[in-house]
């Protein structure tokens, strides 16, 4: 057991302790060897979920500013019980986690990784999805586990079907603006399967709904340097051409 000198403090309203940990302290817990110093350390104390985050933040990321994935894993998961940013956020690691998922290690979890994509972006239009309701409705199971297992397939089939973008170096489908677009018209794709009755998850069923888009979409659209600077592409104009490309598959004038 560790006895530490705390200081009851108050700040925005709220109080807490301020308590400095010294090397004996220290090496207790991890055997460390060393001269003496001081960690300044904040204990809430008995603060509801909501006031231990907006504190976290208010002291945190407005001073030292901290990465905004790192916001959205602590805010979704570990501390304020928002359920649909911690489904978001159960939705982007089963697309970086999974071996399968065309995203495997391209996401950056907490602002680290190889990857490319930020993780807090693409949390947020899953977020807005979320709160919309999507996975409500006619399918009564766990909704964490059916967006996970449709996410996973719906990018699955969004690799076959831009299988040249997707596999390229000179297209931005991996961009956050092309995902970003991708999950908002999911809701889309989603009724499409509701009205064939298919489960919503089902890989050739997601890949039967969204075969559109290879005719009137194609690779060529994401092109960086291509069709996808002339047009100036944004999330808004992307999610438009895709939801358009669903309701006319044989086309239309756009």
């Amino acid at each position: 057991m560790i006895n530490v000198a705390a200081i009851r403090m108050q700040q925005f309203g709220v109080q807490f302790y301020q308590a400095s940990l010294t090397a004996s302290d220290i090496d207790k817990i991890d055997r460390f060897e060393g001269e003496d110093f001081a960690v300044p350390a904040i204990i809430f104390d008995r603060l509801p979920e909501d006031h231990v985050v907006q504190m976290f933040v208010t002291i945190n990321a407005k001073h030292t500013r901290l990465n905004a994935s790192h916001l959205v894993t602590l805010s979704g998961r570990q501390l304020y019980r928002d359920e649909n940013l911690a489904t978001a956020h159960d939705v982007v690691r089963a697309l970086n986690d999974r071996e399968d998922s065309p995203l495997y290690d391209e996401i950056k979890l907490l602002g680290v990784g190889r990857g490319r994509v930020a993780q807090a972006p693409l949390a947020q239009e899953l977020k807005k999805l979320f709160a919309a309701d999507v996975f409500g409705g006619r399918r009564s199971g766990d909704m964490h586990e059916e967006a996970k297992k449709f996410f996973v397939n719906y990018f699955k089939q969004i690799a076959l079907v831009f299988g040249g973008a997707w596999n390229g170096r000179k297209y931005s489908i991996k961009s956050a603006s092309a995902l970003r677009a991708f999950v908002r018209v999911a809701p889309d794709v989603i009724r499409r399967l509701d009205q064939e009755h298919a489960d919503r998850s089902d890989f050739r069923a997601i890949g039967r709904a969204i075969a559109p888009w290879g005719r009137r979409i194609g690779d060529a659209r994401f092109d960086t340097e291509g069709a996808w600077k002339r047009s100036g592409t944004t999330v808004d104009s992307l999610s438009k051409e895709l939801r358009l490309a669903l309701q006319y598959p044989e086309g239309a004038a756009v």
